[in-house]
């Protein structure tokens, strides 16, 4: 065990970026560029699957609740990385640390559990197309998307809870541009095993659980689709899951790579870079990749933004008197 003879530290000094430091300006403009853009984008596909009955299905539920995820979890990380490129506020109270560092696990953990849950109503969707309406029907989906939310949360908090126990005297300066989980631990005095394991069964228990479904979904749906004879039913039946695959490869490809590898081939600027991929990049490309790769996004979108369009044209023709004759 490690011991200290300072007191435990109450504050803490996030660095951030700092080989760029003649680039804090560009940083900033970009991540403020990133972070509006994420937030419109997911509010606009939340408001969309609300306003319009046809999207009124268990896939667009449960899109909707990933981008209500992907708002919360974007919003944890990137304002406090704004202020500390713009101002140059690196300090962050212990309190809002744990926070920051609750949040971002729990939201990462629910959104695991999420991207199964999308993976097993697909199944259900391709598999057993007349049974569906059934089994995933409006009780089904309010199960599980809150039991997704809820795992989440509750298989983060008692790593929290010790975290929040112990002694920080190793210096107080994290190395990354948020509190995460592996930066905090290497700056306390006192033995963190039993922390790292505990973490280590939560993360195994969501990841394994998570994949294990998904990864059984898909098999299904590609054994099914595979069994269907002509190319347009095949392209029709996978085309309902290709945006989700899409965006199930990128989250856990990023997120295994970043808490799977061994810390030995880690370095500060590539724990940064892959670190902006799935807190900030992926958040960003989800809503698109699903408004793109689904038919009905598009076509309601496209006709929602046409009549934006025309309701501005004849707006503007009303005030400045034009006619409708060129």
């Amino acid at each position: 065990m490690r011991k200290g003879n300072h007191s435990s530290h109450t504050e803490f000094i996030v660095l951030g970026f700092p080989g760029l430091p003649e680039h804090q300006g560009l940083l900033f403009v970009l991540f403020v560029t990133v972070y509006v853009l994420t937030l419109m984008e997911n509010l606009v596909l939340i408001v969309t699957v609300k306003l319009n009955y046809q999207l009124h299905t268990p896939m667009y539920f449960f899109l909707g609740n990933l981008s209500l995820l992907e708002i919360v979890y974007v919003s944890v990380t990137v304002p406090k990385l704004l202020s500390n490129l713009l101002l140059g506020e690196k300090a962050i109270s212990l309190a809002g640390c744990m926070a920051q560092l609750y949040f971002f696990l729990s939201l990462a953990s629910s959104e695991c559990f999420l991207l199964a849950t999308m993976a097993y109503d697909r199944y259900l969707a391709i598999c057993h197309p007349l049974r569906y309406p059934a089994l995933m029907n409006h009780r089904a989906c309010a199960v599980l998307s809150l039991g997704s939310w809820l795992s989440g949360f509750l298989a983060s908090f008692p790593s929290i809870v010790m975290i929040s126990r112990l002694q920080f005297c190793d210096g107080n300066t994290i190395q990354h541009f948020f509190c995460d989980l592996s930066p905090l631990l290497r700056l306390s005095c006192t033995d963190t095993s039993t922390i790292e394991t505990l973490d280590f069964v939560a993360a195994l228990f969501v990841l394994v659980t998570s994949l294990l479904v998904t990864g059984t979904s898909y098999i299904c749906i590609f054994s099914t689709v595979a069994r269907i004879s002509s190319r347009a039913g095949k392209r029709k039946a996978f085309s309902t899951s290709a945006s989700h695959l899409v965006v199930v490869s990128m989250f856990y490809t990023t997120t295994m790579f970043m808490y799977a590898r061994p810390r030995t081939i880690g370095t500060f600027d590539l724990n940064n870079l892959v670190s902006v991929l799935y807190t900030v990049v992926a958040p960003f490309l989800n809503p698109i990749i699903y408004s793109l790769r689904n038919r009905e996004v598009r076509e309601i979108l496209g006709r929602a933004l046409g009549s934006k369009a025309n309701s501005l044209v004849f707006t503007i023709r009303g005030k400045w008197g034009w006619s409708h004759r060129v």
